[in-house]
């Protein structure tokens, strides 16, 4: 049996497997930009998915579904990200992309189980880093300075550290050069943004409010926002449920 513990690789299998067309989420359709077509919900199933988490990064979390359209005689695959940086999607892509997923999907590709600890990555080769226990204790100076070291901080607009991850409880510190912003989406569980360098405008739909050091807030479960960097930033993204 061949695991896949990687996107590219899921996607290079499934490619194999006849599911050629990139789709992309726009509003309540999937759009191959290929030929331009627009599938409702209705007019596709979704064969497989495959849930990955990255280990060190949030930016490494993804599911990969695997689609296809009788109707429309088209397989392909759409790749979308969750927690901080998934794409919004309408009640009705939510449902069409959950409901409709079978479990008892391909066997042959399979995503690591969930580690107690981070392994050892290119970006974090230290490796070991404790993520659950009964007491974990978290030094952010630390952190704040490896976050900036790491070479995803010099080659992109931002970086982010898993501090600590259990069932119902994840802390993440996140930087933000400036002008970063994090899009548009929403989470499944309450939150809380604490800022500890730097000055954030985090956004919903009815508010902005600008975070400075030391101020922080709390956000309900499913509301969407987004995050600006007002200027270089690191804060502390607490997630729960």
């Amino acid at each position: 049996m061949n695991t896949m513990t990687t996107v590219s690789e899921v996607l290079n299998k499934l490619k194999e497997d006849g599911y050629t067309v990139d789709f992309n989420l726009s509003d309540s359709c999937l759009v191959c930009h290929g030929n331009y077509l627009k599938i409702s919900p209705e007019e596709f199933v979704v064969d497989k998915h495959y849930r990955f988490e990255g280990q060190s990064d949030p930016g490494d979390e993804a599911i990969v579904y695997a689609i296809s359209s009788a109707k429309h005689h088209i397989k392909g695959t759409l790749v979308n990200g969750y927690g901080i940086s998934s794409d919004p999607m309408t009640d009705t892509m939510i449902a069409a992309l959950t409901e409709k997923v079978d479990f008892s999907a391909d066997k042959e590709i399979s995503t690591p189980a969930p580690e107690r600890s981070n392994q050892a990555t290119p970006q974090r080769p230290a490796g070991d880093r404790l993520l659950d226990a009964e007491l974990v204790e978290m030094n952010l100076d630390s952190a704040k300075r490896q976050i900036k070291e790491e070479p995803a901080w010099m080659s992109s607009d931002r970086n982010a550290i898993t501090l600590y991850k259990t069932g119902g409880l994840r802390i993440v510190l996140i930087a933000l050069h400036k002008e970063a912003e994090l899009k548009t989406h929403t989470a499944p569980g309450t939150i809380t943004v604490q800022v500890l360098e730097g000055e954030i405008s985090f956004r919903t739909e009815k508010q902005t409010s600008n975070l400075g050091k030391d101020q922080m807030l709390a956000l309900h479960a499913n509301i969407a926002h987004s995050v600006f960097a007002r200027e270089e930033s690191i804060f502390l993204l607490t997630m729960a449920g």
